[in-house]
C-alpha cells in the first residue's frame, strides 16, 4: 500500500502535508456521466480484447459509441430493475458496474447479473472494484434478486481470481460468445454467488 500521494512513507521534507486524497465513493450513473463511462469501458474493453482479436477488432471499442448506447439508456431506462452504477475518485469517474435482470435462458426470476465491471488501468488496487461490487450486489439484493451472475472470458485469471474472492464460483455454465463484425467467437464461463441464504434457484 502507497502513502498519501504515492511518496516514500518517511518522505516528510519540509513537514508538508501532501494534501487530501480524493474521496473514493459509488453512486448512480446520470446522463452527463455518459462520456466518463463511456471513456472507462471502452480503455478496459481495448486492453482485455488485444491479443484475443485482431487490432482492426479491438479499435471498433469506440469510447463516444458506448457514451451515445449509455446515455441513451439512462435517459430512458429499460424495463425491470437496470441500474448503472459509476465508482469516483473525488468527482472523477473511474469505473462502471452494470446490473439488471439474467437474461440466461436458465435463470429463473430471482436471477440478476452484473453485465459489465469495470475499472479504469490507471485507477485499479484502489478498492473501486470491490466497492461496485459490493453496491451492484446490495442493489440486487434490495430489489428481490436471490443470485446474481458474472460472465467473464475463460482465459481471465485476474478476473475470476477477484470475483472468487469476493464470493463468486464458476458454476459449469459456458458460452461462445460472437465478438467481432466477422463473426469470431470468444469463449466465456459464468461464476455465480447466492444473496439469499437457503436459495434454490
Amino acid at each position: 500500500m502507497t502513502t498519501a500521494g504515492g511518496g516514500h512513507p518517511h518522505d516528510h521534507a519540509h513537514h508538508r502535508d501532501p494534501g487530501p486524497v480524493a474521496d473514493a465513493s459509488v453512486r448512480r450513473a446520470r446522463p452527463n456521466d455518459a462520456p466518463a463511462v463511456g471513456l472507462v469501458q471502452a480503455t478496459v474493453f481495448r486492453e482485455a480484447y488485444a491479443g484475443r482479436l485482431p487490432d482492426e477488432v479491438v479499435t471498433l471499442f469506440d469510447p463516444e459509441a458506448f457514451a451515445r448506447a449509455w446515455r441513451e439508456s439512462l435517459l430512458d431506462p429499460p424495463a425491470g430493475v437496470h441500474r448503472l452504477l459509476v465508482a469516483c475518485a473525488g468527482e472523477q469517474v473511474v469505473g462502471l458496474s452494470a446490473v439488471g435482470p439474467s437474461q440466461d435462458r436458465d435463470a429463473g426470476s430471482t436471477s440478476a447479473e452484473v453485465t459489465v465491471l469495470a475499472v479504469h488501468p490507471d485507477a485499479r488496487r484502489q478498492g473501486h472494484g470491490s466497492r461496485l461490487l459490493n453496491a451492484s450486489v446490495d442493489v440486487l439484493r434490495d430489489a428481490g434478486a436471490e443470485l446474481v451472475s458474472c460472465w467473464l472470458l475463460a482465459d481471465d485469471e485476474a478476473a475470476r481470481g477477484f470475483l472468487t474472492a469476493s464470493g463468486f464460483g464458476p458454476d459449469g455454465a459456458f458460452r461462445d460468445r460472437v465478438v467481432s463484425p466477422s463473426g469470431e467467437t470468444l469463449r466465456e464461463v459464468r461464476l455465480t454467488a447466492r444473496l439469499v441464504e437457503g436459495s434454490t434457484e
